[in-house]
């Protein structure tokens, strides 16, 4: 990812944020701080993001984001329940309104028939006011075509395309 990136999604996401005045962190494994590098890539981003985390190894997950070692030992860092825990965790340990995670298989290996190279999970994970009973946390899936640097950027994408309906839906 270089500074000449697209930056209508990450402005997008920017406006979307500072305009309801919170706040956004993210965890990344398969994306490796990509998400963090868009979102950055815009002047002003300091009023809105506080971190990125690149928890690449299953260590890193539960370390720095409190991901439980039955969830990686019983379904894989790519999966559901460990991007839920990792968007969860990203935006306990910071403090902020949204916390977005990604894990995923970006290849050329490492794919299985479950979980095929392009396979990736993005989480979201909203901070409601405390009393209001409105934090959530989503995961989707995705699957994605081409090679390992289209998956990561697809992924970098598809996860701010994500936060920002989650915004736009609070």
């Amino acid at each position: 990812m270089t500074d000449d990136i697209d930056r209508d999604l990450p402005v997008a996401v920017g406006d979307a944020l500072r305009d309801r005045n919170e706040t956004v962190a993210v965890a990344e494994s398969c994306t490796g701080g990509l998400i963090g590098a868009a979102i950055t890539a815009v002047p002003g981003a300091s009023d809105y993001f506080d971190s990125a985390l690149a928890t690449y190894a299953y260590d890193a997950k539960r370390r720095h984001l409190g991901v439980s070692r039955e969830a990686l030992d019983e379904h894989g860092a790519v999966s559901e329940p460990v991007a839920r825990q990792m968007a969860q965790g990203v935006r306990d340990v910071t403090d902020v309104t949204w916390g977005v995670a990604t894990t995923g298989i970006a290849g050329p290996t490492g794919g299985t028939e479950e979980n095929p190279v392009g396979t990736v999970y993005i989480g979201v994970a909203y901070a409601g006011p405390w009393g209001s009973e409105s934090s959530f946390a989503s995961v989707s899936r995705y699957v994605f075509d081409g090679d390992r640097a289209a998956v990561r950027s697809k992924t970098v994408d598809q996860a701010l395309e994500d936060l920002l309906a989650a915004i736009d839906s609070q």
